[in-house]
């Protein structure tokens, strides 16, 4: 009986972890893609005087972060994502995980810039998001790497930081994850 109660409670484990490999193989294969909330940046929003182009008058990662992004890039690597396609906002906070993965090069994408100062925005920039991921073509596993507000609105979930999604592809609105992935 005491078997029986263990397996029973362990059980749900295990369709857990055959989700999350499921989710990693689509990835693998490029039929999902990685969203990632960029990593741990201390505060909210932005200072009022910051300036896309200059990282000292926004919010950064601090070393938490830092290392956050670094372990990303090891656990995709051993889920075999050692090329992926990097996309991420133009933040540096994003900017410095998606190139704190040490996995490629990272090519900025507008679509994945936070609105939280401009919620307004919101809806327009996520139906862009939408549109630009699905005509990218097939091939390489996509990480995309942007803020909250990003993920919230496409997903209806609010992710920690560092946090990450496999969403399957074509990207939809109120996307559901095949997994949460939880900063390493």
């Amino acid at each position: 009986m005491r078997c029986l109660w263990l397996l029973a409670l362990l059980l749900p484990l295990g369709s857990a972890a055959a989700g999350a490999d499921d989710a990693w193989q689509a990835l693998r294969e490029g039929r999902a893609l990685l969203l990632m909330r960029h990593a741990t940046a201390p505060g909210t929003g932005d200072p009022a005087n910051f300036r896309l182009d200059q990282c000292a008058t926004q919010r950064n990662l601090d070393a938490q972060g830092r290392a956050e992004a670094r372990r990303w890039g090891e656990l995709l690597a051993r889920q075999g994502i050692e090329r992926p396609r990097i996309l991420s906002s133009r933040w540096c906070r994003a900017r410095d995980t998606a190139s704190g993965l040490q996995l490629g090069p990272v090519q900025p994408l507008a679509a994945l810039d936070s609105f939280f100062q401009q919620r307004s925005d919101g809806a327009e920039q996520t139906a862009e998001l939408i549109r630009t991921i699905n005509q990218l073509p097939v091939g390489a596993p996509l990480v995309l790497v942007s803020h909250q507000v990003n993920i919230t609105a496409l997903t209806g979930i609010f992710p920690a930081s560092g946090e990450g999604l496999i969403l399957p592809l074509p990207l939809s609105p109120r996307a559901q994850p095949l997994a949460r992935i939880p900063a390493p």
